[in-house]
């Protein structure tokens, strides 16, 4: 019975962000938040293999303030109970802090059998947590995972690489970050959601975690973040016979460099 942790992230809905025309800056000053989708997958993958085994499954976050809007919508996907980190440095949090963030936390409410991620956060995506969290708790580390399959202390899961997929076994504890095609994370009844509210949550600060300034100082500093807007020519080829349009199609591609 495995016991388990989900790490996830609580981010901006990015359909509610908009950008500003005079320079591109981003507008999230209606945006909602929510947990990143392919934790959502992480946190889904968890009650599953805890509703087949039994076992139990908690759930871990890192954030600003924001995160504790997260706790009802989390508790409600599955996990029995939460624990929260709210700090300002996680404004500016790289992999390498956020990792330092969730190692402390996990060396104080552990140990867990599996420690499951999303593949990459929704507004980040580095794809960079997972494998330093493991390096910094001195555990295996499963990634690219679309199937997970556990066996007592054995876990077979199936990596979706560029190229090829690899089939691999390990031995517990592991950590462990999924693809989004690995399930399809569930829709909470309003029984789950009523229930979450009774669920035991927990906050940590980065004191109780022994964690100093230097530890939340980011290795990579975002300065500004600014969104992209295609220009398109929106050049439309009228001639009567199709040849003719794929003639000046192929005459303007070169005019680019495109050919």
């Amino acid at each position: 019975m495995p016991n388990c942790l989900v790490c996830y992230k609580w981010t901006l809905d990015e359909q509610d962000i908009k950008i500003k025309s005079e320079d591109l800056s981003l507008d999230s000053s209606r945006a909602k938040g929510k947990i990143s989708d392919f934790d959502r997958n992480a946190i889904e993958e968890a009650a599953l293999l805890v509703e087949k085994l039994g076992g139990a499954v908690a759930a871990l976050s890192y954030g600003t303030a924001a995160v504790k809007q997260s706790l009802k919508d989390v508790l409600s996907r599955g996990p029995e109970k939460s624990y929260w980190v709210a700090d300002a440095s996680a404004e500016q949090a790289d992999a390498t802090v956020t990792a330092t963030v969730l190692a402390a936390a996990i060396r104080k409410i552990g140990p867990f059998d599996l420690i499951l991620l999303g593949e990459g956060s929704s507004d980040l995506f580095n794809q960079q947590t997972a494998p330093r969290l493991a390096a910094l708790l001195g555990l295996p580390c499963l990634s690219f995972v679309n199937k997970l399959e556990v066996e007592g202390d054995v876990v077979k899961a199936t990596r979706k690489l560029d190229d090829s997929v690899e089939v691999v076994t390990v031995k517990t504890p592991v950590v462990i970050s999924v693809l989004s095609e690995i399930n399809k994370p569930r829709i909470p009844s309003l029984k789950q959601v009523l229930s979450a509210a009774k669920k035991p949550n927990q906050e940590l600060t980065v004191a109780d975690l022994g964690l100093t300034p230097e530890d939340l100082a980011p290795k990579a500093v975002r300065k500004s973040v600014k969104g992209f807007v295609m220009q398109r020519k929106n050049i439309i080829f009228k001639e009567t016979a199709a040849a003719a349009n794929v003639a000046k199609l192929k005459e303007s591609l070169a005019s680019l460099g495109l050919s």
